[in-house]
Formats: structure tokens, sequence, C-alpha cells
């Protein structure tokens, strides 16, 4: 199994384990046998035993487990032939740990198991059927050095599974959150569109027969609603394409609210527009909520109200901005306004995004009315 990509930095980090191992383990062997007198001197055959053992660690992590078999049969073979042990157990050890941070825990732990089972089987045959219960002790001792270095492996497993986890959950909750302004930012510019357009095409075939001249500016309103709507259409869905995030065009803010008063009033809804405070030092993301709250609050007093004027208040105090917008329309709760349509549901979520809150409701002497807090503390651009 392959469990790496091979990159240099691990190459070379396997490549100095092994040689540590490798050296200490053979630098000790010769003085090994002085502590364990039963055993044989190390010779040629157990140099070259404990370097089989060592040698596949340079693979680990492109073949753990042939690199735990190999290694476990090597010093398998090592303890056979009565060597003394010492560093040389390093070899199984660490690839019981590669295992352990590579495979899944049942397969792992299966591989750790045996290796413990096959370091054992030595001693056991060493001591013969007439001591066997004597060698039990000894498997305790066994799985616990082996399965200590499969515990830190399977962990380690387990918190890098966690970490690309989250990952992987964070990059759906961007996402999500993209496509949810993705989709504010289109139903604010295509429903505004749509509501210029309709109120001018209304115009239009209530003049057209009476006073064509009128119709025809009529019909030029419509022509450059659609256009700036397209525009602003292709710049908002360039942000999101490019890598940067910068737009092509400047997005959408408080210092176009002159404009969009101006277009609502050539629709045939005079708007009276009120901005105190120094707007200019907002947020990116504050100063475009503000703006799409009162361009949505707008296109539904076009859709909605019936009203003949609307009132815009922006005023940005120290730590919030507050947007008021009012018509004197009908006192309604039809389609749209209270419970229907996702307008002023969306301008809710813009609030919260930012921390703030928008209530929307009819006014007591008539009309409706549409109020947003939005902090500015909170928000980024």
């Amino acid at each position: 199994m392959r469990v790496g990509r091979g990159s240099d930095g691990r190459s070379l980090f396997d490549g100095l384990l092994t040689c540590v191992v490798g050296a200490l383990a053979l630098a000790v062997a010769p003085w090994a046998v002085h502590w364990q007198p039963s055993r044989h001197p190390v010779d040629p055959l157990g140099y070259a035993l404990i370097v089989a053992a060592v040698l596949p660690l340079l693979v680990r992590r492109r073949w753990p487990l042939l690199t735990l078999g190999l290694s476990t049969a090597a010093l398998v073979a090592y303890l056979a032939l009565r060597y003394p042990g010492g560093p040389v157990f390093l070899g199984p050890l660490v690839g019981v740990y590669t295992v352990g941070a590579s495979l899944p825990v049942g397969r792992s732990l299966a591989a750790a198991v045996l290796t413990a089972l096959a370091l054992l089987a030595p001693f056991v045959a060493a001591a013969g059927p007439q001591r066997l219960l004597t060698v039990f002790p000894d498997l305790g001792w066994a799985l616990a050095w082996v399965i200590v270095p499969w515990a830190v492996g399977a962990v380690l497993r387990q918190y890098r599974a966690s970490r690309v986890h989250d990952r992987e959950a964070e990059d759906r909750r961007r996402a999500y959150e993209q496509r949810l302004q993705i989709a504010r930012e289109v139903h604010d510019v295509v429903g505004h569109g749509l509501a210029v357009i309709n109120m001018q095409a209304g115009v239009a075939l209530h003049v057209l027969d009476r006073r064509p001249e009128q119709a025809k500016l009529a019909l030029e309103a419509i022509r450059q609603a659609s256009k700036e709507s397209l525009d602003e259409l292709r710049s908002t869905l360039a942000v999101f394409r490019q890598p940067d995030g910068e737009a092509r065009q400047p997005r959408p803010g408080l210092g176009q609210l002159e404009g969009l008063a101006s277009a609502m009033a050539e629709s045939g809804l005079p708007v009276e527009l009120q901005v105190t405070g120094e707007k200019a030092a907002l947020p990116g993301a504050v100063d475009q909520a503000a703006y799409r709250i009162v361009q949505e609050s707008l296109t539904n007093v076009v859709r909605h109200a019936g009203a003949t004027s609307a009132t815009v208040r922006v005023a940005c105090e120290p730590g919030q901005v507050v947007v008021e917008v009012t018509d004197d329309g009908r006192a309604r709760g039809g389609p749209g306004r209270r419970s229907g349509g996702h307008g002023i549901a969306g301008m809710r979520e813009r609030a919260a995004a930012l921390g703030g809150e928008l209530e929307a409701g009819p006014r007591s002497d008539g009309g409706f009315q549409v109020s947003a807090r939005l902090p500015v503390g909170a928000a980024t651009t």
C-alpha cells in the first residue's frame, strides 16, 4: 500500500532514520553479549541479519506491511540463532509504528499482534515444551513492547484523519457561504432590474397610443436599466471567477446611492435621500450590505407598495450604520413584504451575517418601513 508521495524531505528523513538505527544496532551488538552471556557473539551472519532488519525502513512509507514483514523475519532469524538482543529490535518497532500510522486500525492491530507472536517464537522454541508455561509472562512483555508503538502510530493516524475532515468541513462551509452570497447578489441585481423594467413597460403600454414620444422614453429607460443590470451581474459573477477575488468594477456601496435614487425617480418613484456621517471609512462588507438593503427595499416598494414616494435615511454612526427606508404606500402584509417572497428574508440574512439586525413592517401612520442596524467593528472588508 502506498501511503505517501515520497517527497524528498520524507525520503531524506527515512534515510537518516535507517542510518541512525542501523549504526546504533551494529555498534551495540558486539557489547551486548557481555550482558547476555547465554547468547552467541555476533559474527558476519549476525551483522548481515542486523542490516536486513533495519534496511527495509528505507521504504516504510511506501510499503509499510512489507517493511514490517521483512524486518520482523530478519529479527526472528537473528534471535533464533541466539544472537544477543539490543537496538536491533528498533527495526520492527519502527515498522509497527509505521503500520499503525498508515493502515486502518483492524489491519494494523492484527499485524502488530502477529509481530509480537513472531518475535516471541524464538524464545518459546529455546525454552522447550517442559518450560512452556514460563514463557507466558514474556508474551505479555512482547505484546506491550509492540503495542505501544502501534498505539502511537494509530493515534497519529486518527489525528491526521480528523484534521483532514475538519479542513473538508471548512471547505464545504466556505463553498456554501460563497454560493449563498452569489445567490443574494444575483437576487438583488436581477430583482431590482426587473422591477424597474416592469414599471417602465407598464408606462410604455399605457401611453403608447396617445403619447408615443413618452413611450419611447420608457423604452429607452428599459434599455438602460437592462444594460446596467447585466453589467452589474457580470461584475458580480466576475468576483467569484477570479482567483484573487478582485472585481473588474467597483462593488456597490453607499457611494452609489445617489445614482440609485436617480434611477428610481426616472422609473416613477421619487426618492428622498438623507445620508449623514462618514461613509468612506466603512468596511467593504458593511458598505455593500447597506447599499443592497436600500436597493432591495426600494425594489419592494416598486413591486408591492403602490407608493408615490420613498425616503432613504442612512446614518453612519460610531460603531454602526443605521439604514431606514420608508414609503407612503399601502399598509399591507401581502406577498413579498412580511411573510412571502425572499426579499426581506434575504435582507435579514445580510444583516445577521454581519452581526446586525433588520426589522420590517407597516407603519402606524401608513406605509411601510425597513430598518437595519449594521455593526462596523465586526465586519471585514
